[in-house]
């Protein structure tokens, strides 16, 4: 779904092809690909769109979204800088481009802070080797330089009345003294953050805590400097009532949180980082005169013969020229099984070459790689979709707003039409009214629920990335599952071996593992295991060849031996009819076959399987239960896909699938609508992970992988989901309960600060008062979050 992009500027320029195809959407500027359903022809060229919505803009006023070619204008937003989503770059392909992981439509070359919300940009794509955020260093810095200060302030405001450390306005200079270097230094950041959001029209959390912050201090420099201008009524013990402590607190409390938050931004690049990790630094290439140099990756162009040695990757995308070789390429398939090259088939590069040497020429290399097409999708996925914005975010621009005109109507209302020193009752009461409207409860409303929820989920096996994923775990109605690894154990075991009437299932077993032991394959290396542990006595084979795939040939105690699939069988004429009935009902249990032959008999076959998890059915009854729709996305074959899925009662199956296949399927059923959660361990499943509202990665799969979903269940037990499910829940019930704590007391306190009940009271709410609101309100809400430690989440 490209809502979120849709609402913002328009790309008033034709649709240029991009080099993958695609095209831009004329009013959103998301990348559409070019089988893209959404199309329309005005002024004899076909314009593509990302959605019915994008289409039926446009249909509606074409001439809005089209100019003349190189007309870039932007129409609709105040923001230079506001520009469209782009197809990820690939590295090195110009100025690196920061965004706005809250605004993804946020755009500008080089980094800064988000015109919206505040927030630090990132990169789009950051680069494998990279420096320590700088923002976080200096947050960093001025953190621990001024905590120190804090503490101290902190207790003199608590304890120096009470013991007699110091007297009368004395406090209130030492005071000031210790906080002005945090509020102003320290804090300085904040408030460039909050003066941009006003001068953006854009207010949110960064200018609640500036006019709260600014307020406390302001405040008590004047009760410090001038404290002759202020009623007698508030003269206390010699002195005016400061709230330097106040201003400190919030800056360093605010700090913390930044780094906290920074650090655990960092780790959103990490799935690409890993990515781009993979591909090897250097190829070795075959010069015209036969010798051989190793050369940079990005010296290698199309058409080079390149060397691939045993234990090395393939360094780009090209086709076999001599050679055979078993290669892993499990970061494409997500299947365990390495698949047997030769002369005239494809490679990918990044792919494992495990043993054997092949001579490669290269087809495809940068970012026509398909690693280069998995780090853009994924990257793409990443930024097509904001986060959900916070609940306090929501009303913020309102919140600030209401507050801002209450303090002034406070202020004008007492200074016209108070009693005497009307203006100075007048400016203490806006004061009151924007301590006690301080954003401290406010902004730890959903982060104390975070932290603790996420706690919690740890020591249950669940680890969630970000806020977003327990917002939003709760409201999907979809869920997508990979089969190897996932819902199998990703490991192939020994399942059964079956004799002919000539050979004894002992002697077959026998005879196949005593040839797969000079196989590298991992389906022998399950047959070797289950004939050692089971005490079985192999005999060393006397030779031994690679059928390329197909199987293996061999001599074992002078018999001539065939182990291998239908194709083997047909090149040695043999007749498997026997057998095949037998073979097939262990398919459609999603079983791997093997027939061995003996001298040009059929002796029988054996079968390998890839053992459900025991907790597999029953995370999928649950879900299924709790009308969680569970569809199969695999790229093992659709036979054996399907009898897995038969037995965890999964009626949606799609195998033989690549990774932008499951990616695509996650992005229609988002189309029509679903909340979609995708779960998976492989780097195949990263472009989909990243896609899905909630990505969920098996800890018992690749680091990608884990990188590019939002949850990750340590133990790779799907019922994993089911324990987040409910921890979502209750989160999202918590921090709603928190706002709602939070907006209690300013609904109560500010009317009190501004005066409101004076004529009845003849009192004042005293700003110390509105400090001790706040804090009430705060700890209301540290206490409420702290309930989620005891959810029971099973």
């Amino acid at each position: 779904m490209h809502t979120a992009s849709c609402q913002h500027g328009h790309d008033h320029s034709h649709q240029h092809e991009q080099p993958d195809g695609s095209q831009r959407d004329p009013v959103c500027g998301m990348a559409v690909p070019p089988d893209s359903r959404f199309r329309e022809q005005y002024q004899g060229q076909t314009y593509r769109f990302c959605s019915e919505k994008c289409l039926t803009k446009f249909q509606a006023e074409p001439a809005q979204y089209v100019a003349p070619t190189g007309d870039h204008a932007h129409a609709g937003h105040e923001h230079a800088n506001h520009t469209q989503p782009a197809v990820a770059q690939v590295p090195g392909a110009g100025v690196a481009e920061y965004t706005c992981p809250m605004h993804p439509q946020i755009r500008q070359p080089g980094p800064g802070t988000c015109p919206i919300c505040g927030m630090t940009l990132e990169p789009v794509i950051p680069e494998l080797e990279e420096e320590e955020n700088p923002e976080l260093k200096d947050f960093t810095r001025r953190f621990w330089w001024t905590l120190p200060l804090t503490v101290i302030v902190t207790l003199l405001a608590m304890t120096a009345h009470q013991l007699q450390l110091l007297h009368g306005a004395t406090q209130n200079w030492v005071e000031f003294v210790l906080a002005t270097p945090v509020t102003l230094w320290a804090g300085w950041p904040f408030f460039v953050r909050g003066v941009a959001s006003i001068r953006h029209r854009s207010p949110n959390m960064w200018t609640l805590i500036g006019l709260g912050t600014a307020a406390a201090y302001l405040y008590s420099v004047a009760a410090t400097l001038v404290p002759q201008v202020f009623p007698a009524t508030f003269m206390e013990d010699g002195r005016i009532g400061v709230y330097f402590e106040a201003a400190a607190v919030i800056i360093s409390l605010t700090l913390l949180g930044q780094m906290l938050e920074l650090k655990a931004r960092s780790q959103t690049s990490a799935a690409i980082k890993a990515l781009l990790g993979l591909a090897p630094k250097t190829a070795r290439r075959i010069n015209a005169d036969g010798g051989e140099e190793d050369i940079p990756l990005t010296h290698v162009h199309t058409g080079d013969h390149l060397r691939v040695r045993p234990g090395e990757k393939v360094p780009v995308d090209g086709i076999v020229l001599e050679g055979e070789s078993a290669v892993d390429e499990s970061m494409l398939t997500g299947e365990p099984v390495p698949v047997m090259k030769k002369a005239g088939e494809p490679l990918i590069g990044a792919t494992l070459n495990t043993h054997g040497s092949l001579v490669m020429e290269a087809q495809k290399v940068g970012a026509e790689t398909m690693l280069s097409q998995i780090v853009q999708m994924v990257a793409r996925a990443q930024r097509s979709k904001a986060p959900m914005q916070r609940m306090a975010d929501i009303v913020a621009g309102y919140f600030v707003m209401g507050v801002v005109l209450i303090a002034v109507l406070t202020f004008l209302g007492w200074g016209l039409f108070g009693p005497e020193p009307g203006w100075v009752y007048g400016l203490i009461n806006a004061v009151a009214v924007l301590i006690i409207a301080c954003p401290c409860a406010l902004g730890l409303a959903t982060p104390m629920s975070i932290m603790v929820a996420t706690g919690k989920a740890a020591g249950s096996g669940v680890l969630f990335r970000d806020a977003s994923a327990i917002e939003n775990l709760c409201k999907i109605d979809t869920l997508i599952v990979d089969k190897t690894g996932t819902l199998t154990e990703g490991r192939p075991v020994f399942h059964s071996v079956v004799g002919t009437s000539r050979f004894a299932p002992a002697e077959v077993l026998r005879l196949a593992a005593s040839l797969d032991q000079g196989s590298e394959h991992p389906l022998a290396h399950a047959i070797v295991d289950h004939a050692r542990a089971t005490g079985v006595v192999l005999s060393k084979p006397e030779a031994f060849e690679s059928g390329s795939g197909i199987g293996v040939r061999g001599q074992v105690e002078g018999m001539q031996l065939q182990l291998g699939n239908t194709a083997l069988m047909e090149d040695a004429g043999l007749d498997i009819s026997a057998l095949r009935d037998r073979a097939e009902l262990l398919r459609l249990d999603g079983m791997s076959i093997m027939y061995l032959a003996v001298d040009g008999v059929l002796a029988g076959l054996l079968a390998v399987s890839d053992p459900i998890k025991p907790s597999s059915k029953e995370a999928v009854t649950r879900l299924q239960a709790d009308d969680v729709k569970v569809i199969m996305a695999t790229g093992d074959g659709v036979t054996t896909a399907r009898a897995v899925a038969k037995q965890l009662g999964i009626e949606e199956v799609h195998g033989e699938v690549k990774p932008q296949d499951k990616e695509k399927l996650a992005a229609d059923l988002q189309a029509y609508g679903r909340r979609v959660a995708m779960a998976g361990d492989g780097i195949n499943d990263a472009p989909a992970l990243a896609r899905a509202d909630v990505g969920i990665a098996m800890g018992t799969g690749t680091d990608v992988a884990m990188n590019s979903a939002q949850v990750t269940l340590v133990k790779g037990d799907l019922t994993g989901i089911l324990r987040a499910r409910q921890l979502s829940v209750a989160t999202v019930k918590n921090m709603r309960q928190n706002l709602g704590f939070a907006f209690l007391y300013n609904a109560m306190g500010i009317p009190l600060a501004a005066g409101l009940l004076y004529p009845l009271t003849g009192h004042l709410l005293s700003p110390m008062i509105a400090a001790l609101a706040m804090s009430v309100s705060s700890a209301s809400v540290v206490f409420n979050a702290l309930r989620l430690r005891r959810t029971d989440i099973g």
